[in-house]
């Protein structure tokens, strides 16, 4: 499934709140119906589109959710990082960079410390100095990196490029991109 026919799937109403019924743990048509309010002929009529369409399968009486299909459509439409130029102009960095990262997301974290400080350096980028953030916040930016969001962020510390206080963190080092 690409991303218009995905978006197809959910641009109805009715589709969009079975999805999400199914994503908050409804199981079977019954509990979609519940959970959405919806009749169970609205119910059945948006799981049989959603099942036509690949999103959806039923086994033992169950509705089962392809969320991995979501995310292969998200990242088959998402647009590829290019590959002309230095991201970056500093020839270390951008051959960690072109090693590490692959689509905006890290392939692993180099156990290197000058490899993994080259990338961490880069991370950083994404968060402005002088603000401070909740963990969640810095949990959030740093799992659209990688799922070990928790390393990233305790390497990020430990290298000083975040500080800690309190529950929040600050930015404290890195290249600051003017």
């Amino acid at each position: 499934m690409n991303a218009d026919e995905l978006a197809g799937l959910l641009s109805e109403p009715d589709r969009l709140c079975v999805v999400a019924a199914l994503v908050l743990g409804a199981a079977t048509v019954g509990d979609v119906a519940e959970a959405t309010g919806l009749d169970i002929r609205a119910t059945t009529q948006a799981l049989v589109r959603l099942e036509g369409g690949g999103l959806v399968s039923h086994s033992d009486g169950r509705v089962v959710l392809h969320a991995d299909a979501i995310k292969a459509a998200a990242r088959a439409a998402a647009p590829r990082r290019s590959t002309e130029g230095p991201p970056t102009g500093d020839p270390d960095t951008d051959a960690v960079l072109r090693r590490f990262v692959a689509d905006g997301r890290l392939l692993s974290i180099p156990a290197t410390r000058r490899k993994r400080l080259k990338l961490l350096e880069h991370i950083v980028t994404a968060f402005e100095p002088g603000v401070r953030y909740p963990e969640r916040e810095v949990d959030a930016v740093l799992r659209a990196w990688h799922p070990d969001h928790a390393s990233l962020r305790r390497y990020l510390v430990d290298e000083h490029l975040l500080s800690r206080e309190a529950g929040h963190y600050l930015r404290s080092g890195g290249p600051v991109v003017v």
